[in-house]
């Protein structure tokens, strides 16, 4: 009998929370893994190695905004699907370092699409796009056909990126195609994230810490899902028989009080005693709601989400309270 040749995959951004969780599902699949670590840029292996799976992947470097760099990687590797994950992720730091947020989000997608153009290979490739894209959206739920009005540099920056994908796929017919998630969360979440420091304070004052939660404004909505469950839309994308981009959301949206509220709760706490709103934490400019309508991931692709915002919160405190015990017994 003949062996099954596995399927290769490459992630940028192998150590974030998507990144981590996507190689998991991935070698789960039976998938060879391999992931880049950026040059220039810190990495830390902390997440693969809270899901086991460390030493279960192929760890190389790359510097993400060379196209000379990225194809040498590409033929090395000759990845059936390519999962792009790597950016500057948070909307805060934009706001400091928007330049060094358009430069990174820009150039490293042009270069992979590039490479993947020039060495004529036929792999698969997913972008990561953001419903920051649609900013404060005329019309709700946002779908894939809504105007894109981005607020913040990291917006425009995945504006970019999502608008050379449908270029690459148009003009160069490769098999592209965005995934435009909102908000997903884990325990994996970056610390500068609100919903990691709103749930990692929360746990730490139910263990006795004297601290307050400091919060800039409370009064936004988002749509929040569970990171796990999104990264299966990823892969669903790139098995399809024609590229195209998808919306990945839960369809409820939720303030960031109740988020607060719900994870105190969760840790018999009353939130008003641990709480400060402090207007240095204001953003320039904010994005008031987000609604997510995956009605075509529902469709076309078989993607489902039925986690209620509720049960999300409770796994994410559930889930801090272990990572916060395991911290300290290490």
């Amino acid at each position: 009998m003949t062996r099954k040749v596995p399927k290769k995959s490459l992630i940028t951004g192998i150590t974030g929370q998507d990144g981590a969780y996507l190689a998991q599902f991935l070698l789960d699949k039976g998938y060879e893994v391999s992931g880049v670590l950026s040059d220039g840029h810190q990495h830390s292996l902390h997440r693969l190695k809270i899901l086991g799976i460390a030493d279960r992947v192929q760890l190389l470097s790359c510097r993400l905004t060379d196209i000379d760099c990225v194809g040498k990687l590409l033929s090395e590797v000759q990845p059936n699907e390519i999962y792009n994950l790597a950016a500057i992720s948070s909307v805060g730091i934009s706001f400091e370092k928007p330049d060094q947020t358009m430069q990174y989000n820009c150039l490293s997608v042009v270069a992979l699409l590039e490479a993947v153009r020039r060495l004529g290979i036929k792999t698969r490739v997913y972008q990561a796009s953001s419903s920051e894209m649609f900013g404060n959206a005329l019309c709700l739920p946002v779908t894939e056909d809504s105007i894109l009005n981005p607020i913040s540099p990291y917006a425009i920056s995945k504006v970019a990126g999502h608008l050379l994908v449908k270029n690459y796929r148009l003009a160069y017919k490769i098999f592209c195609c965005s995934g435009i998630l909102f908000n997903h969360e884990s325990v994996l979440r970056p610390d500068n994230f609100v919903t990691k420091k709103i749930v990692s304070t929360a746990v730490r004052i139910s263990k006795g810490s004297r601290e307050k939660l400091k919060l800039g404004n409370i009064t936004i909505k988002r749509d929040w899902g569970y990171a796990p469950q999104y990264v299966r839309g990823m892969w669903l994308m790139l098995q399809q028989a024609l590229p195209n981009d998808y919306v990945i959301a839960s369809g409820q949206t939720h303030s960031l009080q109740e988020f607060v509220e719900l994870a105190f709760i969760n840790l018999d706490l009353r939130w008003e005693e641990h709480v400060d709103i402090d207007r240095g934490l204001f953003r320039p400019s904010d994005i008031t709601v987000t609604l997510g309508d995956s009605s075509r991931a529902r469709k076309e692709i078989g993607w489902e989400y039925d986690m209620s915002f509720s049960d999300l919160v409770k796994i994410l405190v559930k889930d801090e309270v272990e990572y916060q015990t395991t911290q300290i017994l290490s």
